[in-house]
């Protein structure tokens, strides 16, 4: 077992260029994510929340090694991501997309999105992948004969159980979870979080969870990242950071989502 974080965030930076420089000005350029350092500890649940725009995604992308980052690194059991190939490294770290529909393939059937990272990853052949899918089926909720499905005959919660499950072919130990049941209703939301805090006990496993919803972030985040304009600007338990936060903007998001301040 991994001693220590099981991923480490280290002055990172995401850079973008702006739009085309014109006759009298340089390139500008927008610092997405502007010098984040991060720890999520095995088994537990690092909650970042901040406005549109303030760099959460950004920084989600770069932890799957969907982006590479300006500067700064990142390391998952103390390896530097960029030392891993793309099959190790998707291996130890998954993503969960926000929009659990438009995330999976319409023209594939649940058993086919499954097993391509059950082929592809793990090497497993015909008849492990299908006892496998019959297993991820049942972790995430699912009937088994669900897996012969196309992503239209499923619901928004289904949906995104399918891509849980999907997540949890490659057999990872972290999932980047961005935003993953803003686009649900209510009471599907309060299914997939217990859904997901079930088996983060029963697998070990890490999560980052990235929300703009504070009382979501609140019951599950065992730690808080607060981040506006590409910078953590305040972090602590969640108790801390929504009943006596320090930094200004931090109360400001508080202010702007009535209830979902602790004790409103």
């Amino acid at each position: 077992m991994t001693a220590g974080p099981l991923i480490s965030i280290r002055d990172l930076v995401r850079v973008y260029d702006g739009r085309r420089p014109t006759l009298f000005a340089a390139r500008p350029k927008l610092r997405a994510v502007d010098g984040v350092s991060l720890a999520v500890p095995r088994g537990r649940t690092l909650g970042i929340v901040g406005e549109s725009g303030c760099g959460k995604s950004t920084l989600a992308r770069m932890m799957v090694g969907l982006l590479p980052p300006t500067a700064g690194e990142i390391l998952i059991g103390g390896k530097p991501i960029a030392d891993y190939d793309r099959r190790a490294l998707s291996r130890r770290i998954q993503m969960v997309f926000q929009d659990p529909t438009g995330s999976l393939n319409p023209r594939r059937t649940v058993r086919r999105t499954l097993e391509a990272p059950l082929a592809a990853l793990l090497g497993l052949d015909q008849r492990a992948r299908a006892h496998r899918i019959e297993e991820l089926m049942g972790l995430v909720g699912l009937r088994a004969d669900f897996a012969d499905r196309y992503p239209h005959e499923f619901s928004g919660g289904q949906s995104q159980r399918i891509g849980i499950a999907r997540a949890l072919a490659a057999e990872a130990e972290i999932l980047v979870l961005d935003e993953p049941v803003s686009a649900l209703d209510v009471s599907v939301q309060a299914q997939v979080l217990a859904l997901l805090q079930d088996l983060q006990r029963r697998l070990g496993l890490s999560y980052v969870f990235i929300s703009h919803d504070l009382a979501v972030v609140d019951a599950v985040a065992d730690e808080v990242a607060v981040m506006q304009r590409g910078r953590v600007v305040e972090f602590g338990p969640p108790a801390t950071i929504f009943a006596e936060p320090r930094h200004a903007y931090t109360r400001e998001l508080l202010a702007s989502h009535p209830g979902n301040a602790r004790g409103s």
